[in-house]
């Protein structure tokens, strides 16, 4: 049914060509067309999961899911919203381990009573997660006790850290899919598969083009951003805490949605934690390193006050709900009014008051 809003791909670009005096409807119609390519982005990564185990289909889904934040990262990157880049991999974070966790708690304790998952891995991936969240908060820190001078210490204490935090991604990755991959094999009892599975070279194929239209899109989408902003009224934060952070999540909210469904909840919960693992120990570190050639100046760490405080409040929640290896309606319910909660309070911020550099 999703597939329904790919009728925005072609009337987005109309918009952009015949009527670039509506950048409002521009920037909804590039947004509303990034959810089903990320949806067929997240069908092609679950048909390769579907011949790995639950740690690897996990990783996969995270992976490539994670490919919409850092396309329109990059983009926005590019553009000099820095503001809008930082408030993209909050939103991510936040989104995927409030939204996209909620969600999936929800829909599969609304078809069982109770779901049982690995409670050593999901703490494990808690902790990586309150562990790689200290050290990516402690930049603001740093600017906030120091003000904004020397910029170049500023700078340097960044790249110290994402390179850390780098390296601290590749021993995750050793201990899951290595020396530990037994605690990621998954204790959830999979229903029958509908449909047959695609093969490898078809999910590539959906894959490398579902990526490629969300990277056009995702340029129009960040041109549209500031003059969508003034035209609504809305803080550019909030654009990239919420909007972008939904619409880059939407990938892992269809995979971890659907597996919960099917009873696979070790697989739906190494998708949310997962990918916010991954965005907080690879795609800012990478976004980093990658600006020191494609943006206008490099980027740095510091997020400011109001998004450290979200991150860790979010972080602290997950890590009580997510370690007892059980999971029903209620605690999805409870996670995704926390969200609605923050979301509503970013919405109420006048526009230009959040300025995290």
């Amino acid at each position: 049914m999703i597939n329904i809003l790919l009728i925005f791909l072609p009337l987005t670009l109309f918009l952009e060509h015949v009527y670039p005096q509506y950048p409002g409807l521009i920037f909804i119609f590039s947004a509303l067309a990034i959810v089903p390519l990320a949806g067929w982005l997240s069908h092609a990564t679950e048909h390769l999961a579907e011949k790995t185990g639950e740690g690897i289909g996990g990783l996969l889904n995270a992976t490539f899911g994670n490919a919409a934040e850092l396309i329109i990262a990059l983009a926005a990157m590019r553009a000099g919203l820095f503001d809008v880049v930082k408030a993209s991999i909050v939103g991510s974070i936040i989104g995927n381990i409030l939204l996209v966790m909620g969600a999936s708690m929800l829909a599969g304790g609304l078809k069982f009573h109770e779901q049982k998952y690995n409670a050593a891995a999901a703490r494990s991936q808690a902790t990586m997660l309150s562990l790689s969240m200290f050290a990516l908060v402690f930049p603001s820190l740093f600017h906030s006790a120091l003000g904004p001078e020397p910029a170049e210490l500023h700078r340097n204490l960044s790249l110290i850290t994402a390179i850390v935090l780098f390296v601290a991604y590749i021993l995750y990755l050793i201990f899951q899919l290595g020396t530990h991959k037994k605690l990621f094999s998954g204790e959830g009892t999979p229903a029958e598969e509908s449909g047959s599975s695609w093969s490898v070279g078809k999910s590539l194929l959906i894959l490398g083009l579902s990526t490629a239209l969300i990277a056009w899109m995702s340029e129009i989408l960040v041109g549209a951003v500031e003059p969508a902003a003034q035209s609504f009224g809305m803080n550019k934060i909030f654009i990239g805490v919420v909007i972008v952070g939904i619409i880059g999540n939407a990938a892992e909210h269809t995979a971890a949605i659907v597996v919960a469904r099917k009873n696979r909840m070790d697989l739906s919960l190494s998708i949310a934690t997962g990918s916010a693992v991954q965005v907080t120990l690879f795609l800012a570190p990478l976004l980093l390193f990658l600006s020191y050639a494609l943006a206008p100046r490099p980027l740095d760490l510091n997020f400011g006050t109001i998004l450290v405080l979200v991150m860790f409040l979010a972080i602290l929640v997950i890590g009580q709900i997510a370690g007892d290896g059980e999971s029903n309606w209620l605690k999805g319910a409870q996670l995704l009014m926390l969200y609605l909660i923050l979301a509503i309070a970013f919405f109420f911020i006048p526009p230009g008051y959040i300025r995290p550099t």
